[in-house]
């Protein structure tokens, strides 16, 4: 609980705590923030680390007067950390899956790694670039896709698209609009908002998905 506590509080007040690491750091907070990008999209049992509202708030406080953040040059880190941290995501699905799936079990049964690959087959590519903007969704399609045995000369083009969207984007919106009063003074409530708005098409498409199982019971 402890645990938890702390990374609410730091994804909460992030734009404080990541001005801090560049008060403490200055230009190694390039390499920290590739680490968590890097980290979050790569290593599939690392889900809750913070991407959007890091990505917004490193684009605010690049934005500011005297800041030792190069708005490019960190766009560019981030996107290659982006990118490779999925690819490595990729391989380890693609070396693990096989052998995950190979013996039937309660939870992981064959049928599952069948229906996976049949849906990365149908809806690989629009996959790879949504799950980028949603949280905890993002670390795991890679994994899955590899998986599934997608192609990765497909799966890296796509990965490449989604990956430049996601950080320009979301840096590019804390570097613009990072600076207005109301956003400065309620950050965390911005925060969760991103979160929040990140997360709804997961809850839209969950909530489709059930509707025709539903009205088939009736």
């Amino acid at each position: 609980m402890e645990i938890l506590k702390h990374l609410l509080d730091f994804i909460l007040h992030l734009d404080k705590h990541l001005a801090e690491i560049i008060q403490d750091y200055g230009v190694w907070t390039y390499a920290i923030l590739f680490l968590i990008i890097f980290v979050e999209t790569g290593v599939v049992v690392l889900p809750f680390l913070p991407g959007d509202s890091l990505l917004f708030a490193a684009g605010t406080l690049a934005a500011l007067p005297g800041s030792p953040l190069n708005i490019w040059a960190m766009i560019g880190l981030l996107i290659l950390a982006a990118v490779l941290g999925d690819t490595l995501n990729y391989h380890i699905g693609d070396y693990l899956g096989p052998r995950v799936f190979r013996e039937n079990s309660r939870f992981l049964k064959r049928e599952h790694l069948e229906k996976t690959q049949a849906f990365y087959q149908k809806h690989g590519a629009k996959t790879i670039i949504i799950a980028r903007f949603i949280p905890i969704i993002r670390t795991f399609a890679p994994f899955v896709a590899g998986v599934g045995t997608m192609s990765y000369t497909k799966f890296l083009s796509y990965n490449v698209v989604g990956a430049v969207l996601w950080v320009v984007l979301l840096t590019g919106a804390g570097y613009f609009l990072g600076s207005i009063p109301w956003i400065q003074q309620n950050f965390g409530l911005f925060t969760i908002g991103i979160i929040v708005v990140s997360v709804l098409p997961a809850v839209f498409e969950f909530f489709k998905a059930r509707r025709p199982s539903n009205v088939a019971s009736h």
